[in-house]
């Protein structure tokens, strides 16, 4: 059966679910009939709130991952970042909307590696008109099975519009967040600018922001026309000050310090994770 019939079968089944709890497993399931994919991930971004995991069908043993992805990693996800800071939509390669050497990134060993991530692509709607709430739909490939092909690629593109559709008339009567709360996104993200600044120089922040958003020294050179041996100084001295030697331990300690946010105003949420850490030990 060609793709155009396999689709066609698939929309037909899934039309009378639109706005129903069986919706997003059909979707899923039709996704899996067009092209081969390991794992699904449906995200919701709520305006103001944080990221729930609507669908998602990693093996028991990676979904602890999850946990720190909506608490904080996803602000580092290519796909939030493409959303939130290019307001971009439509149907997207990973390899398009992420730095060079993004695949040698601490985000991408721990989010990605972890959960057994080989290759992802997938769409991203906006849910409202202002653009503050958003889906994005995840299709990845496991372990030693292929990348996705350029005609997956192609074939996943060119029903864009048809999914967009039938996603937003499913959520179109939801209420995504709303304008009285607080909007923890916004605060996460500016933990995130301010992580590290009462510390920090402000070209040595730099540095760390750049590197936690998975740029190589070559790329944070180019960026700020300075040499690949002047970005390793910074990047050593940065280290030193925050008592790490690793991206592995840049990363943790840049998650640990929003999971122990509470009622999170401004400034460097180091201060309050150090005095915790300290109380506590």
């Amino acid at each position: 059966m060609s793709f155009l019939a396999v689709f066609s079968k698939q929309i037909a089944s899934m039309m009378p679910y639109v706005g129903s709890d069986c919706f997003i497993p059909r979707l899923v399931a039709m996704f899996k009939e067009l092209v081969v994919t390991d794992n699904t991930m449906v995200i919701t971004y709520p305006k103001k709130n944080l990221p729930e995991i609507v669908y998602n069908d990693l093996p028991e043993d990676r979904v602890s991952i999850v946990d720190k992805y909506v608490k904080g990693a996803f602000l580092l996800d290519p796909y939030y970042l493409a959303a939130t800071k290019q307001s971009k939509v439509g149907f997207f390669h990973l390899s398009t909307i992420s730095p060079d050497e993004f695949d040698e990134s601490e985000y991408n060993r721990v989010y990605f590696q972890f959960c057994g991530l080989f290759d992802e692509c997938g769409y991203i709607f906006q849910l409202d008109d202002e653009g503050k709430s958003f889906v994005n739909i995840s299709l990845g490939r496991m372990d030693e099975t292929e990348v996705f092909s350029e005609n997956d690629l192609r074939r996943l593109s060119e029903i864009t519009p048809i999914i967009e559709a039938m996603v937003k008339c499913h959520w179109q009567d939801e209420e995504l967040g709303s304008e009285s709360q607080p909007d923890l996104r916004k605060q996460l993200e500016t933990a995130l600018e301010c992580f590290g600044t009462s510390i920090l120089t402000e070209r040595e922040n730099q540095m760390v922001q750049m590197i936690l958003h998975g740029y190589s020294s070559k790329a944070i050179a180019n960026r700020f026309n300075i040499s690949v041996e002047t970005v390793k100084l910074h990047r050593k001295n940065a280290y030193a000050k925050l008592d790490l030697s690793t991206q592995g331990e840049l990363f943790n300690l840049f998650i640990n310090s929003l999971m122990n946010i509470k009622n999170y105003e401004d400034g460097d949420p180091l201060v309050t994770y150090h005095s915790t850490v300290s109380v506590d030990s």
